[in-house]
């Protein structure tokens, strides 16, 4: 075993400067034949040119694919960046959606209550809700005007649509109002175009009930129901909402206030309506009727006296 390793080493010492020779000696024939300057030589470097470098593109796809990946990774970090960055901005526009949103809303509420056609002679302060009676179907609100505007009670409260409610308890600075939800509320009102006259009630419920209809039938899904002024309880006119049916068959009133956004609410000043004590004023003519002009090719009037005096003659 000893012998053969030495054999070894004396074959490989002389074999390993062999190789070093013949490296040496073409890299110096490589130095030569590349600094020669001679049109053969030239040629000659050409065609190896030709023949060596597209056989060493495999050589190349390495380096190529590790270059690309480099810039793939510049180009994901460039691209993590602008996602964050259009994350941020997105958070930040999603805002500015919702408070877009919601002065539309609002705008759109007011312009409500500044195009509602009303009685001129009503006038109305408009107030802000602050709270409710926190039951689903807010059958009381509070609003930020109270005695010192001059809010009395049974005063009627609309949203830019239909009736909401009436006033029921006032502060100095705050008043509440019953809606028309509420157990404890019921407004005369009359059904269009049947001319109707019913009591709409609340039952805690989003639809009130339609009572003390005098003709039923004559009553149809989808009529407008107003407000009738009876009792003087609330100025005639004003619409509540629209006549529905639920499941039992039972009439009920559609309501056109929303109730789900009370905001913004409309108080109207109403006196009451004016009390007739003279009611024979309405039946006699003025005194100016006599003296009214008489139409054209009409006789005129005889008196009786004249009457009489030509008769005698």
């Amino acid at each position: 075993m000893a012998k053969d390793r030495s054999q070894r080493e004396d074959f490989s010492g002389p074999l390993r400067r062999l190789l070093i020779g013949l490296v040496c000696l073409c890299l110096a024939a490589i130095f030569l034949v590349w600094r020669i300057d001679s049109p053969r030589v030239e040629r000659f470097r050409a065609q190896l040119v030709d023949t060596v470098v597209p056989s060493m593109d495999w050589a190349m796809v390495p380096v190529t694919g590790a270059i690309n990946l480099f810039r793939d990774f510049q180009s994901y970090q460039r691209l993590s960046e602008q996602n964050r960055e259009l994350r941020s901005e997105l958070r930040q526009m999603r805002a500015w959606k919702e408070a877009a949103l919601q002065l539309e809303q609002e705008n759109a509420r007011l312009l409500d209550l500044n195009n509602v056609r009303l009685d001129p002679k009503l006038t109305y302060i408009t107030g802000v809700v602050m709270a409710d009676s926190g039951s689903p179907f807010r059958q009381s609100v509070i609003l930020n005007i109270g005695a010192r505007d001059g809010i009395q009670d049974g005063w009627a409260a609309m949203d830019g649509i239909g009736l909401v409610g009436r006033i029921s308890g006032t502060g100095q600075d705050t008043a509440r109002v019953i809606l028309l939800t509420d157990a404890a509320s019921a407004v005369p009102a009359v059904i269009q175009p049947s001319g109707q006259t019913a009591l709409v009630t609340g039952d805690n419920t989003a639809a009130p009930v339609i009572d003390f209809l005098e003709n039923p039938d004559l009553v149809r899904a989808g009529d407008r129901v107003i407000t009738s002024g009876d009792g003087s309880v609330f100025p005639p006119g004003l619409l509540i909402g629209q006549v529905a049916a639920d499941r039992a068959g039972r009439k009920r009133v559609r309501l056109s206030a929303d109730y789900e956004r009370l905001e913004f609410l409309r108080v109207l000043r109403h006196q009451g309506a004016e009390a007739i004590t003279e009611p024979g004023a309405l039946v006699v003519p003025p005194p100016d009727a006599a003296l009214l002009p008489e139409r054209s090719g009409d006789p005129a009037p005889q008196s009786l006296s004249s009457q009489e005096g030509g008769g005698n003659g």
